[in-house]
């Protein structure tokens, strides 16, 4: 085929269904981001609009016109014109994790220092920017080494920790969005499940999407004026662009001290994209795009560091589906749109108006569907037998929430929090172990799926080696740490009873290691192990 002809296959009609999707996706998450921060923690909202957005919304500008380009040059190469681009957009876990995680509680504890709403929310933004540095650069140098991260951690415990996070945050949270207006979000939900889960066509092969979010939004402002979806009726907020360009700031350097106490916290979501984007490519490559992996790992590290620096505080990632945008039609089109319109949208105003525009309770079944996936996936990827680890690793995300929601004092008061952190009794305080197993649970939830792994498929040696790591760890509160804020320590300087944590919990550890070990010195009359496709 000649290559002018090539070159005018890369968009096409079909394009707008993918676009439909990715760009619906990544208003979810930002919507999601600013419903966290504003009306869960008070945060000003003027800063989430005017200066988290552009920023965040360049990186995904970013990265979309470089996949866009990846695939119109992968289709010249090869000479196959029905290339589709790698979908980039906003990670969807880490955003709301990290706005759960550190954005809010970096708010809360700034304000209890003192500081007005305004200053702790600009020095929260500072941290946010700060994170991004942090888990841009991890992600460029591991972009050199994502094959052997698959190869170390088993994948039991990268995707039985996502899986978790699917069901304590992703999935949890907007559930209450959804049934906190039952009829607007069961319906749009219910649209959802029609047509990406049991993958039933509309009429006229309308996006399922599309559909969701338009009913829904439409339900909402024709009933809600009577009284009959719950709540206080919001009407449409004035339609405004207000132009915030994403101008790169040396602002972030501000927050780099305090970002660390959240790092264990942000590493492992920045080390989950890594191994995503690994997986990722390969299903694209399976579907017959063969992407260069290096390249599109460099590009969503690039891109994170991009909105780092112009005041992003959420990641780019490849999405899982590429197979899927492929399956719509869809070419390189697709990610050029969406990347123009979650761009410049975001600078222009454009995005905090919609934002604004459509309920939550309309959005929340995207995020459900995307849990859903999540969870589905690390059990089908996973061997049959591993089941019982990813399965363990949902526990330390369902404690982080629980920790979360306890830590609220609009539920429960400070001082009654106090009293039971110190509560005496036979063991440790339950709120005490509760905070503990939450803090640090994205890497307590992979090793400690890791370690039931290896036991599983009778490598003992191996599962005691990610109990060791488990107890080191546990020794400087890099999990399990007995502070409410989740910061490291050396132990010796805590209060009691806090100070019992760190050494109960790595000597527990260290305990049962040094059992595995001597174990796997003897005979083992055991049933052999479960096949490997079973």
């Amino acid at each position: 085929m000649p290559q002018a002809q090539q070159s005018q296959t890369w968009f096409v009609a079909r394009d707008i269904n993918g676009f439909l999707g990715l760009v619906f996706d990544n208003l979810t998450v930002l919507s999601f981001l600013s419903g966290i921060l504003v009306f869960v923690f008070k945060f000003p909202a003027d800063i989430v609009y005017s200066r988290m957005f552009p920023g965040t919304a360049l990186g995904v500008l970013f990265g979309d016109l470089v996949y866009t380009a990846m695939a119109i040059r992968l289709a010249r190469k090869t000479g196959n014109p029905s290339v589709t681009a790698m979908p980039l957009g906003l990670d969807t876990p880490s955003t709301i994790g990290l706005a759960l995680l550190v954005l809010g509680p970096a708010f809360v504890g700034l304000k209890s220092q003192g500081l007005a709403d305004h200053d702790a929310a600009v020095m929260t933004w500072y941290v946010g920017m700060a994170t991004m540095i942090y888990m841009g650069l991890l992600k460029l140098a591991l972009s050199f080494a994502g094959g052997w991260l698959q190869r170390v951690i088993p994948q039991a415990g990268l995707l039985g920790s996502l899986a978790g996070v699917g069901v304590g945050l992703i999935g949890m949270t907007p559930l209450i969005d959804i049934f906190g207006m039952p009829l607007v979000g069961l319906m749009a939900l219910g649209l959802i499940f029609y047509t990406l889960v049991a993958r039933i066509r509309l009429p006229f092969n309308i996006p399922g999407v599309l559909a969701s979010v338009v009913v829904g939004t439409t339900l909402y402002y024709v009933l809600a004026p009577h009284g009959i979806v719950g709540g206080t009726y919001q009407p449409p907020p004035p339609l405004h662009f207000d132009l915030s360009l994403p101008i790169p700031t040396l602002d972030f350097v501000r927050g780099l001290k305090p970002a660390l106490a959240f790092l264990p916290l942000a590493i492992p979501f920045g080390l989950l994209t890594v191994v995503g984007g690994i997986n990722v490519t390969e299903s694209a490559r399976a579907a017959g795009d063969d992407f260069n992996t290096r390249n599109i790992l460099r590009t969503e590290a690039i891109a994170t560091l991009i909105a780092g620096v112009c005041g992003g505080v959420a990641q780019t990632t490849p999405y899982i589906g590429q197979p899927a945008y492929k399956n719509m039609g869809s070419r390189a089109g697709y990610t050029l749109l969406t990347g123009l319109v979650v761009g410049i949208g975001g600078m222009l105003g454009g995005i905090s108006f919609i934002v604004e525009l459509i309920p939550r309770a309309v959005l929340a079944p995207i995020l459900v569907f995307v849990a859903l996936d999540i969870i589905i996936q690390a059990f089908e990827a996973c061997p049959k037998r591993h089941a019982p680890a990813v399965a363990f690793a949902f526990f330390p995300t369902i404690a982080r929430l629980l920790g979360i929601e306890l830590g609220n004092p609009e539920y429960v008061p400070t001082d009654v929090f106090n009293k039971l952190l110190t509560a005496p009794g036979r063991s440790l305080p339950d709120l005490q172990v509760i905070l503990a197993l939450g803090n640090g649970f994205i890497i307590s939830a992979m090793f400690w799926a890791a370690f039931l792994a290896k036991l599983i498929d009778r490598q003992l040696k191996k599962s005691a080696g990610y109990l060791l790591i488990l107890a080191g760890l546990s020794f400087f509160g890099i999990i399990h740490s007995a502070r409410g804020d989740g910061s490291m320590y050396l132990p010796w300087t805590l209060a009691e009873p806090g100070r019992q944590v760190p050494y109960q919990f790595t000597l527990a550890y260290a305990g049962v290691a040094i059992v595995f070990l001597i174990l796997s010195l003897l005979p083992q009359d055991v049933e052999p192990p479960l096949a490997e496709n079973a």
